[in-house]
C-alpha cells in the first residue's frame, strides 16, 4: 500500500482540484487523468474509500455484483451486472470488485467494497495528497477560488466537491438530542435483550433492525409516512427486499412494531427501568402514543458538508442541503464549482413517472462523474472530443446496441443518453453520453438521444428523443421480456422515427 501513503500535489496554484477520495472523487480524478486535464486529488482520509471505510454498518450493501453474467467480465457490458466496481480508462483494471469477493453472496460486504477502491487506485496509479482536509473557501478578485487546508492554500480556477452526503442529521422535535445518530451505532452485541426505538423508515433503518433482529428483544420503527418498498415502486425507490425481514415480523407478529407516526419529543425514562421515553403521534388519528425503550437510535439521514460554500454563494435546497446543479453537475449559482459522486443527486433530472436517478448509488454516480469530466474538459480547457462518423445505414443497429447492452443507459434510466448530431454537412457523430434533461432542454441543431425508461408497472423499455427543427418528439419502443431490443419489431419501429432526418431509404429495415 505504499503507493496510497504518497504525499503528491503539495499546496500551490493548480487548474483544478478535486475534494474527496470516495467513489465520487476517485471516477472523476481518473476520468480528468484521462483527458489529460492536470488537477490535484485531495481526502481528509488517509486512504480512499470515503463512507465505505465506515458503512453500512450491518456491512453488506444494498448494490450487487454478479460473478457470473451473460457477458464477459473485462467488457464495458459487464458493468450492467457490476453495480460497484468504478469505470477504468483501460480494459485491464475492468470489474475489479468480483475478484475481491468471498462468494458468500453477490452483495459486496463492506470491507470487499472498501478493498476495491483501494484496488482500483493502487493498480490504476491514481494519485491522492491524503490527510488533507478541507476547512474553508474564498475567492480571488481574478475570480479563482482558494481552498484552505490543513496542508496549506490550493488555488484553482475549478473545483470540483466529492464529499458525499456524509454529515449526519437529525430532525428538531424535541429531546431528539437523546438520540444515537445511525452514524453512532454500537456494536450489535450491545442491544442484546433491549427494546430499541428506530426513527426513521428509509434502508438504514430497516438495516438496523435487520442487523439486530437475532439481539433485540423488541424493535419499534416510527416515521409519519408509511414504508415503501422497493419491490412495489419498481426502482431503488423504498426499502431493498434484503432489509424485508423486519417488515415481515411486523406482519406475522414477531417482536417487531412498524408505526405511522411523528415523533412528538423524547424525554428522559426511568434510570434502571426504561432509560428513554418516546412519546408519538399516530398519522391515522392524531392519538397519542409513548413507548419506554432502553435506546433510540435516529436513523434520518445525512447533509451534505459543504462547509461554507453555501456562504460564498452555492445554493442548496431540501433536508440534504443538496447544492442547486445545472445538467452538468455545475453550481447553479457559482459557476466553476462542480460536484461529483453522491452530491450529483442535486441535479435531478427529469424524475420520469416520479422516478429519480441512481445518482446517489455507485452505478450511477460513476458514469455521471465521466460525463463531467468531458464536459469540463472540453467547456474549461479546450479539450477537443473524438466525435465518431456514422454511416446512416448503421444508426439503428448502432442505437439497438447501446440500448440492449450500455450501462449508462442501464444505470441512469431517463437521466444520461446516448447522443447522435445529425448535421446534413458534418455527417452523423456519436457525441458519446450526455444528461438527458440537457438535451430536452438545450435546443440546438438536429440530433437523436436514445435511453430507458420505466414506468409504475416496471416495465423497462427503450425510449428515443428526436430534435428536429428546434423541437424535441418522445417515441417509447415496446419492451421485451429478456430485456433485448435487438428485434425485427424494434428495428421496423426505431428505422420509422428516425427516417424524417435520416433518409428512409438509406434505413436498414426490420428485414436487414
Amino acid at each position: 500500500m505504499a503507493e496510497l501513503t504518497e504525499r503528491p500535489f503539495p499546496p500551490g496554484d493548480y487548474p483544478l482540484v478535486v475534494v474527496g477520495s470516495g467513489p465520487g472523487g476517485l471516477q472523476v480524478s481518473s476520468a480528468l487523468g484521462g483527458l489529460g486535464i492536470r488537477h490535484a486529488l485531495l481526502s481528509a482520509d488517509e486512504q480512499p474509500g470515503g463512507m465505505f471505510r465506515r458503512w453500512p454498518f450491518f456491512q453488506r450493501l444494498l448494490s450487487w455484483t454478479k460473478p457470473y453474467a451473460p457477458v464477459a467480465r473485462a467488457t464495458r457490458a459487464y458493468e450492467r451486472y457490476d453495480w460497484n466496481s468504478l469505470i477504468p480508462e483501460s480494459d485491464e483494471h475492468r470489474a475489479v470488485m468480483v475478484g475481491l469477493m468471498d462468494g458468500t453472496s453477490y452483495f459486496p460486504s463492506r470491507p470487499e467494497m472498501q478493498a476495491g477502491l483501494e484496488a482500483f487506485t493502487s493498480r490504476t496509479n491514481l494519485k491522492v495528497r491524503f490527510g488533507c482536509r478541507w476547512t474553508g473557501t474564498s475567492r480571488l478578485d481574478d475570480g479563482r477560488f482558494i481552498l484552505e487546508t490543513t496542508d496549506g492554500e490550493y488555488t484553482a480556477g475549478t473545483l470540483v466537491i466529492a464529499v458525499g452526503v456524509a454529515e449526519p442529521w437529525r430532525p428538531t422535535s424535541p429531546g431528539m438530542e437523546l438520540a444515537a445518530h445511525y452514524a453512532d451505532t454500537q456494536p450489535v452485541e450491545t442491544y442484546a435483550d433491549k427494546r430499541i426505538f428506530i426513527v426513521g423508515k428509509q434502508n438504514s433503518g430497516f438495516e438496523l433492525a435487520s442487523g439486530m433482529l437475532p439481539w433485540a428483544k423488541r424493535i419499534i420503527i416510527a416515521s409519519p409516512s408509511p414504508a415503501r418498498l422497493s419491490v412495489n415502486t419498481h426502482s431503488l425507490v423504498g426499502i431493498r427486499a434484503r432489509y424485508l425481514q423486519p417488515y415481515e415480523d411486523h406482519v406475522l407478529g414477531g417482536g417487531v412494531a412498524i408505526l405511522d407516526a411523528g415523533i412528538e419529543r423524547i424525554e428522559p425514562g426511568s434510570p434502571g427501568d426504561a432509560p428513554f421515553r418516546v412519546v408519538t403521534r399516530r398519522s391515522s388519528d392524531s392519538v397519542e402514543m409513548a413507548f419506554d425503550v432502553d435506546a433510540v437510535i435516529a436513523a434520518t439521514g445525512f447533509v451534505a458538508p459543504l462547509l461554507d460554500l453555501p456562504d460564498l454563494g452555492v445554493a442548496t435546497f431540501g433536508q440534504s442541503r443538496l447544492p442547486a446543479q445545472t445538467p452538468f453537475w455545475e453550481s447553479a449559482t457559482m459557476p466553476g464549482v462542480f460536484f461529483a459522486g453522491t452530491i450529483g443527486q442535486g441535479s435531478g433530472g427529469l424524475k420520469k413517472h416520479g422516478i429519480p436517478s441512481n445518482s446517489g448509488a455507485v452505478q450511477g454516480a460513476r458514469y455521471n462523474a465521466r460525463v463531467l469530466a468531458r464536459h469540463i474538459a472540453t467547456t474549461r480547457f479546450g479539450v477537443k472530443l473524438e466525435r465518431p462518423t456514422l454511416a446512416p445505414a448503421s444508426v439503428v443497429e448502432f442505437l439497438l446496441d447501446e440500448l440492449t447492452q450500455g450501462p449508462e443507459l442501464w444505470h441512469q434510466r431517463a437521466y444520461l443518453g446516448r447522443v447522435l448530431s445529425l448535421d446534413p454537412d458534418d455527417g452523423i457523430r456519436d457525441e458519446g453520453i450526455l444528461p438527458l434533461a440537457w438535451f430536452v432542454d438545450a435546443g440546438g441543431p438536429d440530433a437523436v438521444a436514445a435511453t430507458l425508461e420505466t414506468d409504475g408497472t416496471g416495465a423497462v423499455y427503450p425510449v428515443i428523443y428526436l430534435r428536429r427543427g428546434g423541437s424535441v418528439s418522445e417515441h417509447a419502443l415496446e419492451a421485451h421480456p429478456l430485456l433485448d431490443y435487438r428485434t425485427a419489431s424494434a428495428r421496423s419501429a426505431l428505422a420509422s422515427i428516425l427516417a424524417p432526418v435520416l433518409g428512409g431509404s438509406s434505413i436498414p429495415l426490420a428485414s436487414s
